[in-house]
């Protein structure tokens, strides 16, 4: 092969490796910028909620909810039969503290506080205070993924946190195509991924928890509440029973709970 003949070949490889290159960096650049997939939803059933609890944090397990509420001189911890309604157990905060998020691993509720910095963790059963514990920074919603609680605090990161030493581990920043999600609140673990309410807006946000990618949205307009004439009562609550694959969602104040299933848009 002549010097020419080789110049010419090389020149070409080249050019093939150039456009291959912006070819794969252009797909992968599209891929990132995929729009989320939409829901919206269809309510199956509605239960009566306690119109005096501001939620904060929600769970269901073994067919009974478990609903951490807020406000200063009204945060509470309480049990409630879904059927009825009834409040079965509770248990007040003391008044300096607005209680925040809830979540139930290894048969231990822990729940959050809005600006005091600071954890409680109670027997499930009995509601015993069994610790407390610090973190920095605002208090909003916690879930579990049975290895790790997963918190917000009203920015768009999420944190990790150990569950024996209550620890941070790490944090992840949760995004869609546009950027940062920020006020994120409420949390629910479902199916690997993590659901969260945006405080002050009817929809949740379906997080992919390794990568923190907002993989589609769910858009509950037109759910509405009696006591929603209350600027205050937020959309905001959300457990999933994983017996029947059912998924609650309720407000602050609000007097139903509703299960809605999910429906692609």
């Amino acid at each position: 092969m002549n010097k020419t003949l080789l110049a010419a070949t090389l020149i070409t490889l080249t050019i093939l490796a150039i456009t291959a290159t912006a070819y794969i960096l252009q797909q992968g650049t599209t891929q990132n910028n995929t729009t989320q997939s939409q829901y919206t939803y269809e309510i199956i059933n509605t239960y009566p909620h306690d119109p005096t609890a501001f939620t904060e944090g929600l769970v269901i397990q073994d067919g009974t909810l478990y609903e951490g509420t807020g406000l200063y001189g009204e945060s509470r911890l309480q049990k409630t039969q879904l059927e009825t309604g009834n409040i079965t157990q509770t248990i007040a905060l003391p008044n300096q503290y607005f209680g925040e998020g809830i979540t139930i691993i290894n048969n231990k509720i822990t729940q959050l506080t809005w600006l005091e910095h600071i954890g409680f963790v109670y027997e499930k059963t009995s509601f015993q205070t069994l610790k407390n514990f610090t973190y920095p920074g605002e208090g909003w919603g916690i879930t579990n993924d049975g290895q790790r609680l997963i918190m917000s605090n009203g920015t768009a990161m999420l944190t990790f946190l150990d569950p024996q030493t209550l620890q941070p581990t790490g944090t992840i920043q949760v995004h869609d195509s546009t950027g940062p999600v920020p006020l994120l609140n409420e949390l629910e673990y479902i199916k690997g991924d993590v659901y969260a309410n945006i405080f002050g807006e009817k929809r949740i946000a379906i997080i992919n928890i390794n990568t923190g990618q907002v993989k589609a949205w769910v858009n509950l307009n037109g759910l509405q509440d009696p006591n929603e004439s209350n600027p205050d009562n937020v959309l905001n609550g959300i457990a999933y029973d994983p017996n029947g694959d059912r998924l609650f969602v309720t407000g602050k104040r609000w007097t139903q709970l509703f299960e809605i299933k999910l429906i692609p848009s």
